[in-house]
């Protein structure tokens, strides 16, 4: 039995067909791609779980969720007892001004030594500073608010407290933030 070699025919029929294939793959690739979801859209959907073991008592850290940053205090029984002694002096706005509807529980007990809020001035969205200003919580040094280390909004422009997102604690040392912040 003898074997006929290849044509150049064959060849380019080979050649054209490869072409085809490699055309409809790029073509096809493009197309099948853009129907998955974008990484951020996946993303802005996900609650997201935070470890608070390692932040030490008396410090503040600023997270990233969803792209908008906040911040975690841990707070000494000394600014605990400062903010509910602001209680009182809440003038501003007084949506959750208290210092017991800011913070959340665990297992029934509050869990008031953290306070989790929206790390940007209501003013208008700077970055306050931490641990400062004449309350001893945030201030704001674009306009002069001043929050208390519940994050309201105590003198200045700002209109409103810093908001709360929507979390809740998974474990003693744990919490997931799960929603936006809301006003308060």
């Amino acid at each position: 039995m003898t074997q006929e070699q290849p044509t150049r025919r064959d060849f380019i029929y080979i050649a054209t067909g490869a072409m085809g294939a490699v055309g409809v793959a790029s073509f096809a690739w493009p197309l099948i791609s853009q129907m998955s979801p974008d990484k951020s859209t996946l993303a802005a959907g996900a609650a997201a779980e935070f470890d608070l073991s390692k932040i030490a008592e008396g410090q503040v850290i600023v997270i990233k969720w969803r792209g908008a940053p906040y911040f975690i205090r841990h707070r000494t029984a000394d600014e605990i007892k400062a903010a509910k002694a602001n209680d009182a002096k809440v003038v501003l706005d007084k949506y959750l001004g208290k210092d017991d509807a800011r913070v959340k529980p665990f297992e029934n007990k509050l869990q008031d030594q953290w306070i989790v809020v929206a790390a940007n001035c209501t003013h208008l969205g700077c970055v306050p500073t931490s641990n400062a200003g004449e309350f001893g919580g945030w201030y704001c040094p674009c306009h002069g608010s001043q929050y208390d280390n519940a994050g309201r909004v105590m003198r200045g422009p700002a209109p409103y407290n810093l908001g709360v997102p929507q979390y809740s604690f998974v474990s003693a040392e744990k919490i997931n933030i799960f929603g936006e912040a809301t006003r308060g």
